[in-house]
């Protein structure tokens, strides 16, 4: 697995859009996001769609053409330096197929900051233009709305990438090493749900590889795991740090079966890594190569997140 094209750091004034590919958005909690990048010194442009709701669906923010429209609309403006999801829920599986992913390669690499359903972009994104992105914290999300922590974290990474490129999570090793590969993953539902898709990765191998999860009972998470292990697609892969879970079964059921299906491959594996839909959550690039110390609960990157 080769590392992916870095996009370039933002810098005070530049102009971020806000898209909703995903679950509609509560319009305080979007207000209150943007004041947080407008005392970034940002400039937060909000897509036409990003308050819509589905005429029938409510666990949409519009329908999947208006979902897509904004996204590669807002990839393709030679103005905007970045993309920030406003939140995830559900819906980018149904929209991700509308993307015009040859336009969207033309306009460039940029930032793209996300995480939970937003994992099948990330995976789109890698496959389809080979550029990293950011599993980070949501504009409208709650965990990041009231966490400083979220907050600095996604911030200094956005502006500068050098001062968190060692990404101390606090976690412990599950099973003890070290190993060196490219970051990727994100929800593990999301990723179970792609196997077979079109034009996505077949595999994780060579990759470090990330997992969270939300609400979900242990037996979903074991088919979920089950079936990237049926399919191959942990075969290769370097090293895995697992983030939250939140509310799933009480934690020692759900490590245990981290440890069941995890533990047999053979590579470092360290847990409550600090990503994901917890409070506080780190912001990881995916894309980039680095090396996984399970021991000391770190994750070292070879280069910034951003260039």
């Amino acid at each position: 697995m080769t590392p992916l094209t870095r996009p370039a750091r933002l810098t005070p004034g530049a102009r971020v859009a806000v898209v909703a590919p995903s679950g509609p958005i509560p319009e305080e909690r979007l207000q209150a996001g943007l004041d947080i990048l407008r005392g970034w010194d940002l400039e937060p442009v909000v897509a036409p769609h990003v308050l819509d709701r589905h005429p029938r669906l409510d666990h949409l923010a519009g329908t999947d053409a208006g979902r897509a429209r904004d996204l590669q609309e807002a990839w393709c403006d030679p103005s905007v330096s970045a993309v920030l999801c406003a939140r995830g829920g559900y819906g980018a599986l149904r929209m991700v197929e509308s993307l015009d992913w040859a336009a969207m390669r033309a306009a460039g690499p940029k930032v793209f900051v996300g995480y939970s359903d937003i994992t099948t972009l990330h995976e789109a994104f890698a496959a389809r233009l080979g550029v990293v992105t950011l599993h980070g914290p949501m504009v409208a999300a709650m965990d990041f709305l009231k966490n400083a922590r979220a907050q600095e974290h996604l911030r200094a990474t956005l502006f500068a990438p050098e001062q968190v490129q060692v990404i101390a999570s606090g976690g412990t090793a599950l099973v003890p090493g070290r190993a060196r590969g490219v970051t990727l993953g994100g929800c593990l539902s999301l990723l179970a749900a792609d196997i077979g898709a079109p034009q996505v990765r077949t595999s994780a191998r060579g990759g470090l590889l990330f997992l969270e999860d939300v609400g979900d009972e242990t037996y979903r998470l074991d088919r979920y795991l089950t079936q990237l292990l049926r399919a191959g697609w942990l075969e290769g892969v370097r090293g895995v740090a697992l983030g939250s879970w939140v509310d799933c079964d009480p934690y020692d059921t759900v490590r245990a079966l981290l440890l069941d299906r995890l533990g047999g491959l053979g590579v470092p594996v360290v847990e409550e890594f600090g990503f994901g839909h917890c409070d506080g959550a780190l912001t990881v690039p995916f894309g980039v190569r680095g090396e996984l110390d399970a021991d000391k609960g770190t994750l070292t990157l070879e280069t910034p997140a951003l260039a």
